[in-house]
């Protein structure tokens, strides 16, 4: 197992980053010279890549948050040697059969069940490595207002975009919106429609389409695309181009949000997204699809929007959010079970989380501050008779870490800029604004460069801050480096002792 796990970490992963992104800058410029026959060439060159396989189960087993859920194989982890046999196995990738998927049903906030389907790893490995072949050609055609599941962009960008268009310069006042939603989403999406305006060689079509088959309701056997894929969010996105050319909107996923002038004809635009989605199986959902005035505010990707009677737009943590926030971390704090330090820990990157997501938005006043969550949480922690009132002064501190705000104040992403365009000062300079404190300075400091391997922090992966001497509370400059997610693992790998 040592020996295994060596020749894993002694893998030459930058090396492997290099060569497929040099492969996925190429599909990008082949297609936006038009040249598919080029595209799908060099498609296949990423499905035979063993930098790509290595990459590909190297995101699915160790880096993706949902790296621990099982298939119905009820494989939940690979050990290293199961890794590199996978990475062997994905040789095989033109001629993959999929296993079925296991459901997890998830209870929705209106009472309904949402059912995720999740692969198995294996499976998940090679819809990775499909996902490194698709992805550079079809960023060339998404929509520059579509902003979610994109490499390079966020719900920030969409948070933007909404200020843009509703701010006191273009008279947002005046204004409506359509919240838009689309009735059962992933469900519904037509297989013919994906796999028609999907641009890959024959081979990961037929592999694509077993994918798609493999979790097929039976009541829907030519619809939906299976919620908990890798590939998922992809094939949604190929899905759903192009609706936001019907009108002036911002799209993320399948949340969109439509801006409407006061001589637009809302139900025209309304006729004009279902013809749309019907050719791709999809339906409006009447219940849940609103036409609102600017002016009486609507909540979209955990905020509020709404611009107030004088023309001043205001974006607030939306309700449901907020509260989200504090039943978690009343449910940390009154955990009997856990000692007061504990909490404090626990509830840290909670908080600093929740704030960083909120920065741009108007946090004045006592609600969205957390004054009051956080008052509460240090009398909690008073009442610990082992801790004074200046240590629970400080862990109530420690829990809840302070975050600059700055309300639209964010940069947008320029027009269709991608990361698969070789621009990587721009792309590495964009990825630091998503970082606040510590984090932003170390990566100044270090001219947005990996502290271990030297290579430009970039957005692919997540950015994490080592600390030198292994002391977590010694915040100097020098004992802080600005490394990506899978050098800090391959540093503390090296620092385990040899079994």
């Amino acid at each position: 197992m040592s020996n295994h796990s060596e020749v894993w970490s002694n893998q030459n992963w930058k090396k492997f980053q290099k060569n497929l992104f040099r492969l996925q800058k190429r599909i990008y410029k082949a297609m936006q010279n038009g040249d598919t026959r080029k595209v799908k060439s060099l498609q296949r060159l990423v499905l035979k890549s063993h930098a790509a396989r290595m990459l590909a189960v190297r995101q699915v087993s160790q880096l993706n948050s949902g790296k621990k859920t099982c298939g119905v194989d009820g494989l939940n982890t690979l050990n290293f040697n199961q890794r590199l046999n996978l990475a062997q196995k994905l040789k095989e990738a033109n001629h993959w059969e999929h296993e079925g998927l296991r459901e997890v049903k998830i209870p929705k906030k209106n009472g309904k069940i949402r059912t995720l389907k999740i692969p198995t790893i294996t499976d998940r490995a090679w819809q990775c490595l499909i996902k490194y072949a698709l992805e550079p050609a079809h960023e060339v055609t998404f929509h520059a207002r579509s902003y979610g599941f994109r490499p390079g962009r966020g719900t920030h960008d969409a948070q933007k975009y909404v200020f843009d268009n509703l701010r006191s310069r273009v008279k947002g006042h005046e204004k409506r919106v359509i919240e838009l939603d689309i009735e059962k989403c992933f469900d519904r999406i037509n297989h013919k429609a994906i796999m028609t305006n999907v641009i890959a060689p024959q081979q990961i079509k037929t592999g694509l389409w077993r994918c798609l088959k493999a979790g097929v309701s039976p009541e829907f056997p030519e619809q939906g695309t299976p919620q908990g894929g890798v590939v998922s969010p992809l094939l949604a996105n190929i899905a759903l181009n192009g609706i936001e050319e019907i009108h002036p909107s911002v799209r993320y996923a399948d949340d969109m949000v439509f801006f409407l002038n006061p001589k637009d004809n809302a139900e025209k635009i309304l006729e004009k997204v279902q013809q749309f989605l019907t050719k791709r199986g999809m339906n409006i959902s009447a219940p849940k699809t609103k036409i609102t005035r600017a002016t009486a505010g609507f909540d979209f990707l955990g905020w509020h929007f709404k611009v107030q009677e004088n023309g001043k737009f205001r974006c607030t943590p939306s309700e449901e959010n907020y509260e989200k926030l504090r039943k978690k971390a009343k449910a940390i704090v009154n955990n009997s079970a856990l000692a007061t330090t504990a909490k404090a820990k626990k509830l840290s990157p909670i908080i600093r989380g929740w704030r960083n997501y909120h920065r741009y938005c108007k946090m004045d006043g006592s609600r969205f501050s957390l004054w009051h969550l956080s008052y509460a949480t240090f009398k909690k922690f008073l009442k610990d008779k082992n801790k004074g009132k200046n240590e629970a002064t400080k862990l109530a501190n420690q829990a809840f870490p302070t975050v600059n705000y700055s309300e639209n104040k964010f940069v947008m992403v320029k027009g269709e800029k991608s990361p698969y365009d070789g621009d990587l000062l721009y792309w590495s300079k964009r990825n630091s604004n998503l970082y606040d404190g510590h984090t932003a300075k170390a990566l100044q400091r270090q001219s947005y460069k990996c502290g271990h391997c030297g290579h430009y922090l970039d957005g692919n992966e997540k950015v994490h801050l080592h600390h030198v001497d292994g002391n977590h509370d010694n915040w100097k400059p020098k004992n802080l480096l600005a490394v990506h997610e899978s050098c800090h693992d391959y540093i503390h790998m090296g620092k385990r002792p040899k079994a």
